[in-house]
């Protein structure tokens, strides 16, 4: 089958097209035929320079694909062939960008009525971590109708999901993004109700003209660095902070002292963290979502397999709206 490998980390010409030998299920998995892999920005990481996860060599990048149930193992019932699925590959080795991809049976969802492959696929990563983060908020009783809420990186896939979220919940939403073209997705597709632009000097100044000086409620911080570490005084006191992203240099460094002082709790990656179990279910509540016309992945851009690198390098320039995609044919 096509696909493709990298050999050695660095820039992203080192994705490249392969043959490689077809995946071949074993007990309680299944060969997923490729109709759509998900690209994230952390492979994009990953493949620079093995960050965080990093995988033996050579190996094909992609943790979630959409498309056909091609072949079974030898234990699982023969009514999953053939089947539309979105789910996580099996293999950190073996991954998405491929035309044919492992999973675990057990992590497969099948498509609800009225969600097509691109729609779920773009919501295999990132939904189940929407959704988690949301009900953190809700749970802990900061997010709630009326509540101001800051989301950060909101033009990305997960913020898009996030905003759609807050406000579906009665929340008022400030989106905070890079560019005109990224703040007029969160303001008149997303519904947010003020954006701003966290590239420009004193942009925390006008998030704070815009929700009084008590601040914000919730802060998803999905850019980190120092624009995370520069959003965590906007939150008001009794708030929360959502430390969950790192495109902007790492997770934003907080003092957990004076978040103490401040009463604000403070949340980081471990919340995302899921497992096999923990993210299937919370997978199909955002299919469901989907299905119920309440969420909406924003797919900006999507790429034929072979130009792979070319979608490493637009995330990298920043140049993406919502959800990037590979179309394997």
């Amino acid at each position: 089958m096509r696909g493709i490998q990298v050999r050695q980390f660095g820039e992203p010409d080192v994705l490249e097209v392969a043959d490689l030998p077809d995946p071949v299920p074993g007990p309680g998995q299944a060969v997923v035929e490729v109709a759509y892999a998900d690209v994230i920005f952390l492979e994009t990481q990953i493949r620079r320079d093995g960050a965080f996860f990093p995988p033996e060599l050579p190996y094909v990048p992609g943790g979630a694909v959409g498309g056909r149930i091609d072949r079974l193992g030898p234990d699982v019932g023969a009514a999953w062939q053939g089947r539309q699925v979105v789910t996580k590959t099996a293999s950190p080795a073996q991954g998405a960008y491929a035309q044919r991809a492992l999973a675990e049976i057990e992590t497969v969802s099948v498509l609800p009525q009225g969600v097509d492959l691109p729609t779920a696929t773009a919501l295999v990563h990132d939904g189940p971590t929407a959704v988690r983060l949301f009900d953190n908020a809700v749970g802990g009783g900061n997010l709630r109708p009326g509540a101001w809420v800051l989301v950060l990186a909101a033009a990305g896939g997960l913020g898009a999901l996030l905003v759609q979220l807050a406000k579906a919940a009665g929340a008022r939403v400030v989106a905070a993004a890079r560019g005109e073209r990224k703040l007029a997705l969160a303001q008149r597709e997303l519904g947010a109700d003020a954006v701003v632009d966290y590239a420009l000097p004193g942009w925390t100044d006008r998030v704070r003209e815009t929700v009084g000086e008590p601040g914000v409620h919730v802060v998803f911080d999905g850019a980190g660095g120092p624009i995370g570490r520069a959003a965590f005084e906007l939150t008001a006191r009794g708030g929360r902070f959502s430390a969950h992203g790192a495109p902007s240099g790492g997770f934003a460094e907080l003092d957990p002292a004076a978040a103490a002082a401040r009463e604000v709790t403070l949340a980081g990656i471990e919340q995302v963290q899921l497992t096999p179990a923990e993210a299937k279910p919370l997978l199909d509540r955002a299919l469901f979502e989907a299905a119920a016309g309440r969420l909406r992945p924003v797919i900006g851009q999507t790429f034929p397999l072979a130009d792979a690198a070319k979608a490493h390098s637009a995330i990298e320039a920043r140049e993406t709206l919502g959800k990037t995609l590979l179309s394997v044919e």
